[in-house]
């Protein structure tokens, strides 16, 4: 696992190649088992493979070149009605996508966690058809990479991150 952590890395392009529905099946897995308060798993995912609805889901975000490229847009909800803390369950939407985002790059797949588009969650609701209790949080990219994964990028010291009280 410890390999599978220091691998992963956002890609931000992709080849646009096919991606089996069992693959997909198996990224939205690895979500639901992570942690969440009371277990209430509050995450809803909308999975966006049209070209189409991804086309009118890029002009929602600067980041458009990747939601074109990427052979799958997963739009991750909370559950509004799921929910009994927000805090809790904000914090268990971030365990649900790093659960998602560890699993792609466990598949030898590539994918982007993209927040910029937050700025658009009404029309990302409305172009998934998401319920009114649903809370957009997130777009994850997926696709095979394009090219060769970026350099891993540095990493404070755990000296200046880690404090101990004795």
């Amino acid at each position: 696992m410890e390999k599978t952590i220091k691998q992963r890395r956002s890609i931000r392009a992709f080849t646009g190649q096919h991606i089996d529905e069992q693959t997909i099946e198996t990224i939205l897995d690895a979500a639901r088992w992570a942690p969440s308060g009371l277990n209430n798993q509050p995450w809803r995912f909308a999975v966006i493979i049209d070209t189409g609805i991804k086309d009118r889901l890029s002009t929602l975000t600067r980041y458009s070149t990747i939601i074109k490229s990427a052979y799958a847009v997963i739009a991750v909800f909370l559950d509004t009605k799921a929910s009994y803390d927000r805090t809790k369950d904000l914090q268990a939407i971030g365990a649900c996508i790093e659960n998602m985002l560890l699993e792609i790059t466990a598949l030898g797949l590539g994918g982007v966690w993209l927040g910029e588009i937050l700025k658009s969650a009404s029309e990302v609701k409305e172009l998934t058809g998401a319920p009114d209790e649903f809370e957009f949080m997130a777009a994850i990219a997926l696709g095979h990479p394009d090219g060769a994964p970026p350099k891993a990028p540095g990493r404070k010291p755990l000296t200046e991150l880690v404090f101990f009280r004795k």
